[in-house]
C-alpha cells in the first residue's frame, strides 16, 4: 500500500517547526529531508525516524520496531524506527523527536564522510 496525500500533508504541518522540509516519494512511500539530509521515511503511512548509536536506545526504552525488509539474501535492517503514535497528537514531542533524527542522520553523514576513501589525483600530462 502507497503513503497516501493526506499523511504527506499532515507530516509538513507537523514538521514545520523544524526547518525547510522536503518530502520525496520513493518505493511506494517517501522520504523526509531537513537541510539536505535523509531524516525520515513513510511507509505504509507508518513513520520511521533515523536513529544511531546515541539516539537508538530511547527507541528501544518504548519497545518500538526498527525498520526492516526481506532482501535478497535474507533480512535487512535499516537504522530507521518506528516513531511512537502518540507524536501525531503531540506537535512538540513530534519536532522534538524529528529534532533528534535530523542529528542522528547529520552525525552519520558526517562519520560516513569521515571515513570516506580519498580520490586519487589524476597527474596531467606534460
Amino acid at each position: 500500500m502507497a503513503t497516501n496525500d493526506a499523511m504527506l500533508g499532515l507530516l509538513r504541518d507537523l514538521l514545520a517547526p523544524v526547518g525547510h522540509v522536503v518530502i520525496k516519494r520513493m518505493f511506494g512511500g517517501a522520504g523526509i529531508y531537513a537541510d539536505g539530509v535523509i531524516f525520515a521515511l513513510i511507509l505504509d503511512d507508518v513513520i520511521y525516524l533515523k536513529a544511531d548509536a546515541l539516539s537508538e536506545p530511547r527507541f528501544v526504552a518504548e519497545n518500538l520496531p526498527r525498520f526492516t525488509y526481506e532482501g535478497k539474501s535474507g533480512l535487512v535492517a535499516l537504522p530507521y524506527w518506528r516513531a511512537p503514535e502518540r507524536l501525531f497528537d503531540d506537535p512538540d514531542e513530534m519536532v522534538e523527536w524529528a529534532r533528534e533524527a535530523i542529528a542522528a542522520s547529520r552525525r552519520t553523514t558526517a562519520a560516513t564522510r569521515g571515513n570516506a576513501k580519498p580520490t586519487k589525483r589524476r597527474r596531467r600530462s606534460t
